[in-house]
């Protein structure tokens, strides 16, 4: 049984600590199987952690192994595990860009600075099925970052054997439902079923293939030619053919993910507030959304996506409701006050995006939008590999398409995104001392309702000097044969491919 599985595009890597996009995601969560994991609706259940206690003061986890926990070599695994994957995140050598996403660790983000040893990490092994992790401060989300790819195990002897080529499939040992067993870039990623794993048994599929399928008119017609079984989203251009014609396969659902284009704050003229509040303003999102999308996308104006039970309502952009027109007007006279504009300088600006028919789209559509503004606009379109190299790298830049996609339900998890100790996540290398106070002061804040007010003045702030220009908020678009069972809709957009089955 085969779940022929449509994919945005290749991975950058699959290293758990190299790892930066959904892509990589969606394949690692096969692999690898952290302390917990999730289910087919994407709730959190106990992964490899059996159960786990908490001490009163919320710091203290200790987590209790599964004693069949195993390895797709045999190999049995235990705490320490976790604690040489937990080292070898936070090790400044290693030059993890997620590393941070777990500075909720004891002396974590001390160590990935090199300001402390490696063994200083609140994370140690009790017994071989004994894992305590002590956290810097209570951080009521952190069960949830235990999901996440950054905190998966890793096999100690493969990676120290073969170092960075631990992961080609001659030498990669997982613990997850799938081992990897072929890599063909540009093409193909196939993975085969895990027979050590310790729910072996329930796992309907043999194997599983991911295809590199960029384009999206390309994977829609693979789709109705039933090469693949699903993919991850539609071309625009077709929304209503497949609403017409595949309204039992189309699956469109709420979820935690915003549309964004950073600014590249370092240079003029995008260090200005008042470009960037101009070049926000001056954009229809409700026309991108339901001419350009489809419908399939909700107009953003807040920072964070709504739908986080912890955070209620997020705050909006203070212009939302003006009318449109003196929305214009407004972001004519900010660009004029900048010196762009009659009698100015003429602002020319250049969209970097991964080249998909939908975001050249939107690209096409905000330089016309911008055009009424006296802005000139330029496209660049790459494909996604490149593209994401690039924001990684971070060159010098005027504006760039990304997003983000909630690795747990917590505002933290968006706004944490321009603290200015956070450059690897930080598209725009947005700095500002007040927002940096607020999050650290929410970070240790104990009462969850004092927290959500500080985060909410933290996304007001943001929304006030738009580093990240908020475009849209993401309804998932899957196709999904009615052939493929198990497959849930869900907010976290997380399919597992343990509970799915292929009929007939």
């Amino acid at each position: 049984m085969i779940w022929h599985r449509g994919e945005l595009g290749d991975p950058g890597s699959l290293d758990p600590h190299k790892a930066e996009t959904l892509i990589e995601s969606n394949i690692l969560d096969e692999l690898f199987e952290g302390l917990v994991a999730h289910n087919a609706r994407g709730e959190l259940i106990p992964g490899i952690a059996a159960s786990w206690t908490i001490d009163p003061a919320g710091t203290v986890y200790d987590f209790q192994l599964r004693p069949d926990a195993k390895w797709s070599n045999g190999d049995k695994l235990g705490a320490d595990d976790f604690v040489f994957a937990f080292r070898r995140l936070m090790a400044p050598a290693t030059g993890a860009p997620y590393a941070n996403i777990l500075f909720t660790l004891k002396n974590a983000e001390k160590i990935n600075k090199g300001q402390l040893p490696l063994d200083a990490l609140g994370v140690r092994a009790l017994d071989e099925h004994r894992l305590e992790i002590i956290l810097e401060q209570p951080a009521p989300y952190f069960i949830a970052q235990l999901a996440h790819f950054t905190a998966k195990p890793l096999h100690r002897k493969s990676v120290e054997a073969f170092e960075s080529d631990f992961v080609r499939p001659a030498h990669m040992v997982t613990n997850g439902p799938f081992m990897l067993k072929q890599f063909t870039p540009n093409d193909r990623l196939v993975l085969i079923k895990n027979p050590y794993y310790y729910d072996a048994a329930q796992v309907a599929l043999d194997q599983e293939i991911f295809y590199s399928l960029e384009d999206r008119s390309a994977a829609l017609r693979r789709f109705m030619a039933g090469e693949i079984q699903s993919y991850d989203d539609v071309p625009l251009e077709q929304i209503d053919f497949v609403r017409a014609y595949l309204a039992d396969a189309f699956k469109v659902t709420p979820s935690l993910g915003t549309y964004f284009y950073g600014f590249d704050t370092r240079h003029k003229p995008f260090d200005d507030r008042r470009v960037r509040q101009a070049l926000a303003m001056g954009i229809d999102r409700e026309f991108i959304a339901d001419r350009i999308w489809g419908g399939t996308m909700e107009p953003g104006y807040s920072f964070v996506p709504p739908g986080i039970e912890s955070y209620g309502a997020p705050a909006t952009a203070s212009w939302k409701e003006i009318d449109p027109l003196a929305r214009e007007d407004e972001a004519k006279r900010l660009l004029a006050e900048a010196g762009f504009g009659p009698g100015g300088e003429k602002l020319e600006v250049e969209i970097r995006f991964a080249n998909s028919e939908n975001h050249r789209a939107t690209a096409v559509a905000i330089a016309d939008m911008w055009k009424v503004l006296g802005v000139e606009t330029r496209l660049l379109g790459t494909d996604a590999t490149s593209h994401y190299a690039f924001l990684r790298e971070k060159p010098p830049f005027d504006v760039a398409r990304w997003d983000w996609f909630a690795d747990y339900p917590d505002a933290q998890n968006f706004l944490f995104l321009c603290q200015n100790d956070n450059q690897a996540l930080n598209v725009a290398s947005f700095g500002n001392k007040a927002f940096d106070t607020l999050m650290h002061d929410a970070q240790a804040e104990s009462s969850p309702e004092q927290r959500r007010l500080i985060l909410h003045k933290a996304e007001a702030l943001l929304l006030d000097e738009q580093p990240d220009l908020v475009l849209l908020t993401y309804r998932t678009r899957n196709l999904v044969s009615p052939k493929l069972k198990g497959w849930e809709a869900n907010v976290l957009d997380n399919h597992p491919g343990r509970y799915i089955s292929i009929a007939p």
